[in-house]
């Protein structure tokens, strides 16, 4: 078996994949997480046809480890006849030197402690998460699979930032993010779109709690909304999204606020939450009646637009565009906003087919067609974990 972690601050989401051939979505044995580390822990998990598996609690102030230990536990008490062979973990940032999965040693682990500023959200949590398993696990290979790496195709350009060169020489650029999640969609985009539509001009829209979009032609990242940063492009459930430096500098020289205090606020306490004042959820902001609410929703739709535009730009046209992730695969009313503000590329949407949550929204006619495709992160880190580890 191998075990896929997706650590957070206060969660560790997990799956199980059989390791008897390259994954697929029938060797998945198992998936679940275990929400609110540090105070009581909801441990649940499903298994492949989403019956139940596990639903508990455990003790307060347990930590990533012991949640580690305790996962480990539960799975070598439910599956005994089967054996861990690996472990493949989602790292948000691998930098300019990780572009392609790898094995995790010393020398890799210290590179990824390098890398925490970069993303002092996940960053840490994805550490922690490999520690713990080392510790309980010594001799257990394991994998980090980066949510950077999928954009290591796009051009210089597309990745320069107008600084001194030598700024630019010490890794200062645009990354992008969300790889894993593209590289998910990529794989399956012929076999859902068509091999010509596959091989066009497609934006990815990944809008959840994190949002971004991707630019691809022929299956390959050509550019992202993302960059240095996961705070970069659209603003998300409470990152702020793409901001004037000079806001930053004010922050700090009008308002005094400390470095610690200006990244709190840019990550935490900004997007859909912060212009709403109301919720960072979606379907809470939808169901308000709350004028802020609807506010924050018409500003979402509005940069999505402006980021679209951008991309296409990018890509000298557009032939389809895809929804994935939490809100871009159920919130309907959300897609046929975005659909009528982007009506200028020739996007159309067909009123009842997204109602129903269709795999293609658009009808056979359409200029531009839409498609909501679910992704699969922990599926593609199975398969790069597997390979790392049979070939």
């Amino acid at each position: 078996m191998i075990l896929i972690l997706n650590a957070g601050s206060s969660s560790i989401k997990f799956a199980l994949f059989l390791a008897d051939t390259v994954p697929g979505a029938d060797n998945l044995l198992c998936d679940g997480q275990m929400s609110g580390i540090g105070h009581s822990i909801h441990f649940h998990a499903v298994d492949g046809a989403h019956h139940t598996l596990v639903n508990d609690y455990l003790p307060q102030g347990v930590d990533h480890e012991q949640a580690v230990a305790r996962l480990l536990q539960w799975i070598g008490s439910h599956y005994a006849n089967n054996r861990l062979v690996g472990a493949g973990h989602r790292v948000v940032h691998g930098g300019a030197r990780y572009i392609r999965s790898t094995l995790i040693d010393d020398v890799v682990l210290a590179e990824l402690r390098h890398l925490i500023p970069l993303a002092p959200l996940h960053q840490p949590h994805h550490i922690a998460a490999i520690e713990a398993l080392q510790k309980l696990y010594p001799a257990l290979p394991q994998a980090a699979c980066f949510d950077t790496a999928f954009h290591h195709t796009n051009a210089a350009l597309a990745t320069a930032y107008a600084l001194p060169r030598a700024l630019s020489e010490q890794g200062i650029r645009r990354y992008g993010f969300h790889g894993l999640s593209y590289e998910y969609i990529a794989s399956v985009m012929e076999a859902t779109l068509g091999a010509e539509l596959a091989q066009g001009r497609v934006v990815v829209a990944h809008l959840g709690a994190g949002a971004s979009m991707c630019a691809m032609a022929n299956r390959q990242s050509v550019a992202s909304t993302m960059g240095f940063t996961a705070l970069d492009g659209l603003p998300m459930s409470r990152r702020c999204g793409t901001l004037d430096p000079g806001v930053v500098l004010y922050l700090i020289d009008e308002l005094r606020m400390s470095t610690d205090q200006v990244a709190h606020l840019l990550y935490n306490d900004c997007g859909l939450f912060g212009v709403s004042g109301v919720s960072d959820d979606m379907k809470t902001l939808e169901e308000s009646s709350d004028a802020h609410a609807r506010e924050a929703i018409d500003l979402f739709v509005y940069r999505i637009n402006r980021e679209l535009g951008s991309l296409v730009a990018a890509l000298g046209g557009l032939d389809a565009l895809i929804f994935t992730a939490g809100i871009g695969e159920h919130a309907a009313a959300l897609r046929s906003q975005v659909s009528q503000a982007a009506a200028w590329t020739g996007l159309q949407i067909d009123a009842q087919l997204n109602a129903q949550h269709a795999t293609r929204l658009s009808g056979p006619n359409a200029r531009v067609s839409a498609w909501v495709i679910p992704t699969n992160e922990d599926l593609m880190i199975a398969q790069h974990a597997w390979r790392l580890l049979f070939r």
